[in-house]
């Protein structure tokens, strides 16, 4: 009974230092910057001067039977505005969000979409509040921005989206420079993370699977010589990926690893569920084949999976048609959000970090941000999963105390926290 009592009293001096004993998660949206007014490179696309929101205000219904009178709540907003940004920061944090993933571009030797990070987050008061890291979106551009010729030659290239050795070095001393010395940048053991989009583009920029593990082994140094311990490289996930010039998928039982492992990369996530199972689905038979592909990378992977989840799909606003989601309402999408975090929480290594398409990806109708069909609703979903603890069906983790001496202070640690002394005191007196 005495022991008992003594970790009892031990749990309650450890509460009482370290607050609440919940776990913290890094939710982090997917960010897409094209709802920048008055930017001169997004107006070739829209004439108007508010970016992609021209899209968004001006759709109409595509066919019969199909519903997109969305508006969202806030307005058109301009993101690029740092006022702006500061409500949204404020909104995102408040529910939860407090890591944005930004889409980022780099088109015809400069940067492409980039105002609403330069502009508009990193001026925005608050900040601060969120951290943020870049995801390279380097897949080609063609016409589907411009829904005057999207339908027109889809395979045609504005820009390919490759780069060379040279550029790449560029950009990336660029990267490090402008944004991965930013204090609210986001690292994992003190490394800033860098995504990639399309490692396919990638490798034939540089000319090869060879070459392009080269530029990233360089960059790597790069990023050690700016003062980081290393940087954490995270890998695009599509569906199942090997057939690459240069990997001999017959050597290994990880053929995918091994490719991934062989450029470089560290851990890996998705972007969207459009890549790798059937999104013209009810949501939560498409949920199905989630944790299918989940428990698939489970056995195929030994390297770090963080969990994903989108709210949607359906991009009929840049096109005539389009595969939809159907019945992805919050309630839904909760449950989705709550088998992440079971994931993260069934892998205790796993830096509890979830991925999520997308804070604003209106014209592929997959976002957070609130609108006149469901309110708050999505970012009440975040906030019941991953703030207030809401575990729906699932049950919470069991949780494990150990109770032991420190060999050096000789003072009693309940895991690995010193306990009051009082109540060594008296184990000692045991």
């Amino acid at each position: 009974m005495k022991r008992n009592r003594l970790i009892i009293l031990s749990i309650a001096a450890i509460m009482s230092v370290t607050g609440e004993a919940k776990k913290k998660y890094d939710v982090a949206a997917y960010l897409y910057p094209a709802y920048a007014y008055n930017d001169p490179r997004l107006r070739p696309f829209w004439p108007s001067g508010m970016g992609e929101w021209e899209t968004v205000m001006t759709m109409q219904k595509r066919y019969p039977g199909h519903y997109w009178k969305r508006q969202p709540v806030w307005g058109p907003v301009n993101e690029a505005d740092p006022a702006v940004m500061e409500m949204e920061i404020e909104q995102a944090t408040r529910h939860g969000v407090n890591v944005f993933i930004f889409d980022w571009y780099w088109y015809d030797c400069r940067p492409f979409m980039e105002t609403t990070l330069t502009e508009g987050f990193l001026k925005a008061a608050n900040k601060d509040k969120m951290q943020f890291y870049l995801m390279w979106a380097n897949h080609p551009c063609g016409n589907a921005w411009d829904t005057r010729i999207s339908n027109l030659d889809p395979e045609n290239e504005i820009w390919t989206g490759r780069v060379d050795r040279a550029e790449f070095e560029r950009l990336s001393k660029r990267n490090i420079e402008l944004f991965m010395k930013q204090p609210n940048y986001y690292r994992i053991d003190g490394k800033p993370l860098f995504m990639i989009y399309e490692v396919t583009n990638f490798i034939k920029g540089l000319g090869g699977v060879e070459q392009a593990a080269d530029a990233l082994k360089w960059f790597r140094k790069e990023v050690k010589k700016a003062g980081f311990p290393d940087l954490e490289l995270q890998f695009t996930m599509y569906g199942t990926q090997f057939n690459y010039s240069g990997v001999d998928k017959e050597k290994t039982d990880r053929p995918e690893e091994t490719f991934m492992k062989q450029l470089g990369f560290d851990s890996f996530s998705h972007y969207q569920f459009c890549h790798f199972v059937n999104v013209n689905d009810d949501y939560e038979n498409m949920m199905k084949g989630v944790v299918n592909e989940w428990n698939r990378i489970d056995k195929a992977f030994t390297m770090p999976y963080y969990p994903h989840i989108s709210i949607g799909w359906d991009n009929s606003p840049r096109f005539g048609s389009s595969a939809v989601t159907k019945n992805n309402t919050p309630e839904n999408f909760a449950k989705a959000l709550r088998q992440a975090r079971d994931f993260i929480d069934r892998h205790p290594g796993l830096h509890p970090l979830v991925t999520i398409n997308s804070w604003n990806e209106w014209t592929e109708t997959s976002y957070l941000q609130p609108d006149n069909v469901n309110g708050y609703g999505y970012l009440e979903a975040v906030k019941k999963v991953f703030v207030d603890g809401e575990y729906g069906s699932s049950r919470p983790t069991e949780v494990i105390y150990e109770l032991r001496r420190d060999e050096t202070s000789g003072r009693w640690q309940l895991n690995g926290h010193n306990v009051d002394d009082a109540v060594a005191k008296e184990d000692e007196a045991q």
